[in-house]
Parts: C-alpha cells; structure tokens; sequence
C-alpha cells in the first residue's frame, strides 16, 4: 500500500553514492499524483545534479519478475508507477566497498538513486508492476557493463520470492560469481599538455592507473580542428588541460598569432563544449598574465581582467570561455618552474656558458613549482571543492625576473652581478 504524505528526504545507504528517496505522494478517491523527478527541490534535498537524458520504463506482468544484477556505466534514478518491487544493489566499482549490499522495498512513494558501476537488481512483488528510470547518457551497444549472478553465494542476497520461483532470464542466470566479475573502473581522467613541466608533474601526482590517460600535443592537440571523435568522451570524468601555446614574444607575429589563437582560445573552447556536453569537470591552469600585472596586492579570484599584448589577451579569452563549463576549476598561477625548459635552466645554462643577460627588472611575482601546481589540482578535484577560479602561487616574498636571475647566478657559483637589470620596455625595444 502506497504512504501518502510523507516530506522529501534523501537518504545515504551503505553503498556510497547509493541514495534512496522518499517522495511526497498526494492521493485521494481519485487515485494518487507525484512529482517523479523535481529537478530544484531534489538538488535541495541531497541529489546531485545527475543531468537525465533518457527516460525508460519497464513493465512486468506477474509477481517474481527478477532482473539484473547489472552495473551500466551511468547513474540512475528508478522510482515505482504502478505495484512493489525488492530492489538489490552490490557495489561492483573499483574499490574498497567492492561487494556491498543494500536491499529495500520500492513503492510509488520511494525511489533510488544508482550511481555509475552499481549492480542493480529488481524483483517485482505484485503483478502489473512497472518502474521508470532516468538515466544520464544514452544507451550505446558499445558501453561497458559488469553483471553479477543473482545466486551468488557471497553476497547472499534474500530474496522474497525465491529464486527458483521467479521468473529469469537465462542471460541473468548466466552471470558470474562475484569472485569472476569484472568490476567497474571509474570513468576516466584525461592530461593534455603531458609532455610538458605541468604534465610531467601531473604524471608523478597521479601515477599510472588504468583509467588515467596522458597525451602529449602528438596524441591530442588543441589546435586540432575536430577534437570531438578524438575521445569516446562519455567515459571521461575530468580533463586536466596543462596544454597551451607559451611563446609568449611569438605570438606577436602573424604566424605566432595564429597559433596562439588556436591552442589557447579555439582548442580551448572545444574542450569546453565537451566538457559540458558529457558532464566533464574540466581544471584548465591558465597564467596571471590575465592581470595588467602591476599590482603589489595578491589577487583574488574574481580579479578583472586587464591583458596587455596577444597572448595574454588569448590566455584572458580562454578563462573566459571555461568559466562558462558547469564543472570547472581554473588555476591561475605564475612563473612555472618544473621539469624542462624554464627561466632558471635557461639562466644557470646562460652562467655556466659565460653569458651576462639583461633580465627585466620591473616585472614581479613568485615561482611556482610544478608539483605543487599539481597537488593543488589533486586537492581541488579530491576534494570537490566548489568549482569556480582559483589562484595558486609559490610563497615567499616577490621578486623581480633579474633578482631570480641573480639567485640562480649565486647558486650555480657564478658572480650575480653579471645579471644586468633593465626595464620591461628596454628590454623589448
């Protein structure tokens, strides 16, 4: 028998992720009426913003109609029209929890939220039963499903009806034991610019697990015209973007230009209609040459925007354009120091050549190591801190390009008074 009246609630199960609902049914003579699926009020409640795109509904004639256990690699959101279900879930993803159970009686008062690689299993209690799901892709002959058996002895299952009794399949009753399952991965984690100092820190941050990928500008450029068949992007979860165009003095020519355009701001914007469109987080590290830069003030995230020259205007439009993504983090940062050619290799190769640079003088700002670059993006994705822009530095007092230069000098054993001091505007003309 349906309760009415209850209040909107959202519950945690034993599965992580795994969340089940009581839904707010209104009944009279008539029959009943609820809201199914509110997208405001349920986000209020505790759901997330699973961004449904394809509603199914399944219908079972007799009582003891048992389907699954199947993981998709999408979450679900399964709710009861008509009659009672038992609904089993296992945990079948990667992972500590790998196994879990959780069981519950599914009526048009209550529904459940199932995450992606979350074996779900449903057993109809009265005839004429018929449930609905939202799902957030489409369904595709080519994605990655993980079955369990309904009979496995280890997760031991109790099912009201028994098995023997109900209605199965024989591709259900084929499945494997959970001991032969192959579990779910997570969804994947995608660097670009992985040839580079970012991306070689971002590699010893994240190490070499499966679902982790790495392309250098060769495997994946942003310059590329069609970046959309490069990936089956539905089974990305984040990409890290530690690509772009860099040179910074080229980018004043026509070709450099061109180029600049195209990596920092159209690739850019690929990437970030991809990410929204497959509900991708996209972490974008993008540069304080955004600023005008002369501030002696730190700044904040919500900084305006003040670029002087080309690539600092195709760095700006970048930001912009991936700030429009639902899930994004921007990482601002300054002066990246880290495997690979950096102004301080190029300073000590310049004293152990015998050469006296002139080095600018008037531009200040701090180092930033490439590996803490790369652990405050682990941090931000870890933890999923609110997405938004977020500026992230060395620490330290700040200090002129020519006053690194002379440091590296001193350090290398070199006479730091080689280095000579000039203006930004000497420098150039």
């Amino acid at each position: 028998m349906t309760e009415f009246g209850k209040q909107l609630s959202i519950a945690e199960t034993p599965i992580p992720g795994l969340l089940i609902a009581e839904l707010p049914v209104h009944g009279d003579s008539r029959g009943w009426f609820k809201e199914n699926w509110q997208r405001e009020k349920m986000i209020a409640a505790g759901l997330a913003d699973f961004g449904p795109v394809q509603n199914n509904i399944s219908f079972n004639d007799a009582a003891g109609t048992t389907r699954g256990i199947h993981a998709e690699p999408w979450d679900k959101w399964v709710s009861v029209a008509t009659g009672r279900i038992f609904g089993a879930w296992v945990d079948l993803r990667e992972g500590p929890t790998f196994g879990a159970v959780f069981t519950a009686e599914i009526d048009p008062s209550r529904a459940v939220f199932v995450p992606r690689g979350v074996g779900n299993a449903y057993q109809t209690l009265e005839p004429d039963t018929a449930y609905a799901y939202l799902v957030n892709d489409h369904w595709s002959p080519d994605a990655e499903y993980t079955f369990l058996n309904l009979a496995d002895e280890s997760v031991a299952i109790v099912w009201p009806i028994r098995l023997a009794d109900a209605e199965i399949s024989a591709k259900d009753l084929a499945h494997p034991r959970l001991a032969d399952v192959e579990r779910m991965p997570p969804r994947r984690v995608l660097v670009l610019g992985a040839s580079g100092q970012l991306g070689r820190a971002l590699r010893l941050a994240l190490g070499d697990a499966g679902h982790i990928e790495y392309a250098s500008r060769a495997d994946l450029g942003l310059s590329w015209s069609d970046l959309g068949p490069a990936r089956r992007w539905r089974d990305y979860e984040t990409n890290v973007n530690a690509a772009a165009y860099t040179a910074v003095d080229l980018a004043e020519t026509p070709a450099g230009r061109a180029d600049a355009w195209a990596a920092n701001v159209t690739g850019v914007a690929a990437l970030a209609r991809i990410a929204a469109e497959h509900r991708i987080t996209l972490v974008h590290v993008s540069s304080d040459y955004v600023f005008v830069g002369s501030n002696v003030r730190p700044y904040g995230g919500d900084e305006g925007f003040a670029p002087l020259g080309l690539f600092r205007q195709t760095k700006a439009a970048g930001d912009a354009v991936v700030a429009t993504v639902p899930r994004h983090y921007i990482v601002r940062t300054s002066w990246v120091i880290g495997d690979g050619n950096n102004f301080v290799r190029t300073m000590a190769s310049l004293a152990a050549r015998g050469i006296d640079p002139k080095v600018v003088d008037d531009q200040v700002g701090r180092l930033t190591f490439t590996d803490d670059i790369a652990r405050g993006i682990l941090h931000l994705v870890e933890r999923k801190a609110p997405y938004g822009t977020y500026n992230l530095t060395g620490a330290g007092d700040m200090m002129s390009w020519a006053e690194v230069a002379r440091q590296v000098f001193a350090l290398t054993g070199s006479d730091p008074d080689r280095v000579q001091a000039v203006s930004a505007a000497d420098y150039l003309a």
